[in-house]
């Protein structure tokens, strides 16, 4: 029996002009055409890059303050951003998305100098550039990229801390804390700058703390939370400047490098802090031009130093001569004042500068200055900046304050940071560097080379505080000169000469050229100027 044909099924009609509908309804993808696209990416790129809003924005700019895209375009070279993630919203509210531009934190890459950074500049006008679980994967990204690829990071921060309600309770920390173990460890690899402008709360403040360089806008707050969080918490009213204002981190706490009036100082300052750091620890700086006149006032050098031992004077007049002309940029000047810590050029080539300045407690180390100067040399050992020591300390500072400070830790991690850096250390003792300073400071072994000015002084202890132990002398009894002279005298350079725990005694005005040679000597390392980084670990301290 024949089978039954089926009967051939016909084929759809060609969509052509006349078949499509005369009107489109837009409600679905497909139906879209490369201009409905075009307009739809415009429209929604002009809604991210309006940040808060007009009325948010015109209250910043009658505040005097920039706001995240200005900031911007005074951090980077002209023409050079790329930004990433611009169209990130809120996550876990989704009728939040069109509230949440950016997401209030605006991530990418850019060009400082010529060479290429990535950053974060939180947008305080959208939710106050608190922390989300979007803004959170635009920072671990961008943070991560400028990890792999060897470029620095920074982070201008600007927030009001976690965004509430999105983190209370069990599901909004398991999904905003702890996702990423990696957001807050300091690895050096790449150097890390931040800014504090307006409320710093949260991230903001962690991030700042991290990083190896932070500048502060004068009248800005960094804290753990809120004036009126902690107010609460402590039942007493407290306001910005005391709870985290300027002059707290930069005098007392140490935690920022820099206090500035304006935002683009703020940005200026970060600029210029970079153009003395590598990209990367596999780097070693930019060399730089010498500046004109640079060394011209070496031949009377030696009269900033008093001829009396006891004289005080301010050592920063004597590095202005020995550096390169207007290149000392200071790292903390206002906390732990009796060490200056510096990055500056010698030759055009990067140093890191550590220098006793006797003109502050005479010289002598408190546990504010030790732990700037581990600080600084954590640094610079990690991103291969040579350091010059320039020596002129009666030891450290003692007391009951220093020991409930703790000050024999804090000594010995100066020491064990001293033994471990890799990079090339100069020592110059131009007056006095007594007993366990002399080693902290570079002494012995402690340095590749040390060399002396006619006016050190080297012994266990101060000579006077020694004849009170040894001869039982006050300086008012009438034979204490004579005691003096036979304690002082075995204290002379050339004792240490002797011993060669000292490379060379020059003149004062010698130094510049002694100092710039033998780090050309110095750089000779088959390492080409890489350190061994044996820091890069080391827990932030300040």
């Amino acid at each position: 029996m024949a089978k039954e044909k089926k009967p051939a099924k016909e084929k759809p009609a060609k969509k052509t002009e006349a078949t499509e509908p005369a009107k489109r309804t837009g409600l679905g993808y497909a139906d879209k055409t490369w201009d409905d696209r075009l307009a739809d990416l415009e429209k929604r790129r002009q809604h991210a890059l309006g940040m808060g809003g007009k009325a948010k924005l015109d209250k910043r700019h009658n505040q005097g303050h920039l706001n995240a895209r200005e900031r911007i375009d005074k951090l980077v070279d002209p023409g050079t951003f790329l930004e990433s993630g611009l169209f990130g919203s809120s996550a876990i509210y989704p009728e939040d998305a069109e509230k949440t531009p950016t997401d209030g934190k605006i991530t990418g890459y850019g060009k400082i100098h010529g060479r290429d950074i990535a950053f974060v500049v939180n947008d305080f006008t959208v939710k106050g550039a608190s922390t989300s679980a979007t803004n959170s994967k635009k920072l671990g990204w961008v943070k991560t990229t400028a990890q792999q690829k060897g470029i620095p990071m920074l982070f201008v921060g600007e927030s009001t801390g976690a965004r509430l309600p999105d983190a209370m309770g069990s599901r909004g920390m398991g999904t905003l804390l702890g996702n990423d173990k990696t957001q807050f460890m300091r690895d050096r690899t790449v150097p890390w700058a931040a800014a504090a402008l307006g409320y710093s709360f949260g991230s903001s403040a962690w991030l700042t703390c991290c990083s190896d360089f932070a500048v502060m806008r004068k009248g800005s707050c960094l804290a753990v939370s809120s004036p009126k969080l902690v107010s609460k918490a402590i039942g007493r009213e407290v306001d910005l400047e005391e709870l985290g204002g300027w002059k707290l981190h930069t005098d007392t706490t140490g935690l920022i490098d820099h206090a500035v009036d304006t935002d683009e100082e703020a940005m200026e300052t970060l600029r210029t802090y970079l153009s003395y750091m590598p990209s990367n620890n596999r780097e070693t700086p930019p060399r730089a031009d010498v500046p004109e006149g640079s060394g011209d006032q070496m031949s009377d050098i030696h009269t900033l130093i008093p001829e009396r031992r006891t004289q005080v004077y301010n050592v920063k007049k004597v590095l202005e001569r020995i550096l390169d002309k207007d290149s000392i940029f200071e790292m903390k000047p206002r906390f732990g004042k009796p060490a200056v810590t510096a990055l500056a050029r010698l030759d055009g080539h990067v140093v890191g500068v550590i220098a006793n300045n006797p003109i502050q407690k005479a010289g002598s180390m408190d546990v504010e200055a030790i732990d700037k100067m581990i600080a600084f040399q954590v640094m610079c050992d990690s991103f291969n900046i040579p350091i010059i020591k320039f020596v002129d300390t009666p030891g450290f500072f003692i007391g009951l304050e220093a020991e409930r400070q703790g000050a024999p830790g804090h000594i010995m991690n100066f020491m064990n940071s001293t033994c471990l850096m890799s990079v090339p250390s100069l020592t110059v003792i131009m007056r006095k560097s007594y007993g366990r300073a002399y080693v902290a400071m570079g002494g012995g072994k402690h340095s590749d080379d040390i060399v002396c000015w006619p006016t050190a002084e080297i012994s266990f202890m101060d000579p006077i505080a020694a004849t009170k132990i040894v001869h039982n002398k006050e300086p008012e009894d009438e034979d204490f000169g004579e005691a003096f002279e036979d304690i002082a005298q075995e204290s002379d350079v050339w004792g240490l000469a002797a011993v060669y725990s000292t490379q060379n005694v020059i003149a004062p005005s010698e130094t510049r050229d002694y100092l710039i040679r033998m780090l050309e000597l110095q750089r000779l390392r088959l390492s080409n100027g890489i350190g061994k980084h044996l820091m890069q670990y080391w827990p932030t301290t300040i």
